[in-house]
């Protein structure tokens, strides 16, 4: 075992790590096509290109591998690491699944907080990095390791948890519980914590007679990135470390490199990510 997998050990059985991997990998017993095609037009969108081809990626936090694959399936020469062990496992088993043996999509073991590691991977037209960055333990860092990867004339494609001041805090107090929760508490955690806002939801789309609405609100969640709302509710509630940033504070640390934004999506986030699209000069 290398000494970023003992790392990895290490601190999940400390209580201080999220075992991301372990739930990604639930996840693509229900990956198909549409939800494939969902994250190919989420990269599509962001990066305002209808082809990646001829064009290099870097997946900073692959977890799944739902989106390297997305990547390379638009013709992008795909580099893929995860500090997950598990989520290394998830990426190399989409890349046996759809693209066996292809030279073109490499998938490998490291540290966003490895910049040694990280520059020698050389310069990547797109370096994205969703919603992962904010899980290091050391966020500021790793968004500064991330933009040394991109390419003159390159984009840098990141998602940061907002930051909404006390609420943000008493997420943090909450994933903190979890992680040091034994394992068979933690679904039901899950639940308790989730089912006040879900009632509310389902009372909501009921007194308005739009029942089907909070039925949507699952079924369709795949729509967006080609995603699956359970997982990504335990994700959010186990996501350990975390850490969070306003619009503002990524602005501006990225302006400061001599970045320029050209897409944001930031409305009505909550709690969650606001996503930016940066170019470098």
């Amino acid at each position: 075992m290398n000494e970023i997998a003992l790392q990895h050990e290490r601190e999940v059985a400390a209580g201080d790590r999220f075992e991301f991997g372990k739930n990604w990998a639930n996840f693509l017993e229900l990956l198909n096509d549409e939800r494939i095609e969902s994250a190919e037009q989420s990269l599509r969108e962001m990066l305002e290109v209808d082809s990646l081809e001829g064009k290099s990626l870097l997946d900073i936090g692959s977890g799944s591998g739902l989106f390297s694959l997305a990547a390379r399936r638009l013709g992008a020469r795909v580099h893929s690491f995860d500090f997950d062990t598990n989520s290394v496992a998830c990426t190399e088993e989409l890349r046996r699944r759809y693209f066996v043996n292809d030279s073109d999509w490499r998938v490998e073991q490291g540290s966003a907080l490895d910049l040694d590691y990280i520059k020698s991977l050389g310069a990547f037209d797109v370096v994205y990095s969703w919603g992962v960055l904010h899980h290091t333990g050391s966020m500021w860092e790793a968004l500064s390791n991330a933009e040394t990867a991109v390419a003159d004339g390159g984009k840098l494609f990141v998602a940061i948890y907002n930051d909404t001041g006390s609420q943000a805090a008493r997420w943090l107090a909450i994933k903190k519980l979890y992680n040091r929760t034994p394992r068979f508490l933690r679904v039901p955690l899950t639940i308790a914590v989730y089912l006040p806002d879900e009632l509310k939801q389902l009372a909501k789309s009921v007194l308005t007679l739009k029942p089907m609405s909070y039925v949507r609100s699952w079924t369709r969640y795949k729509n967006a990135r080609g995603m699956n709302k359970w997982y990504d509710l335990v994700d959010w509630i186990g996501g350990y470390p975390y850490e969070y940033a306003s619009v503002d504070e990524i602005f501006e640390f990225y302006k400061s490199k001599g970045y320029v934004v050209t897409k944001m999506k930031t409305k009505g986030v909550g709690l969650g990510c606001n996503e930016f699209v940066f170019s470098k000069p």
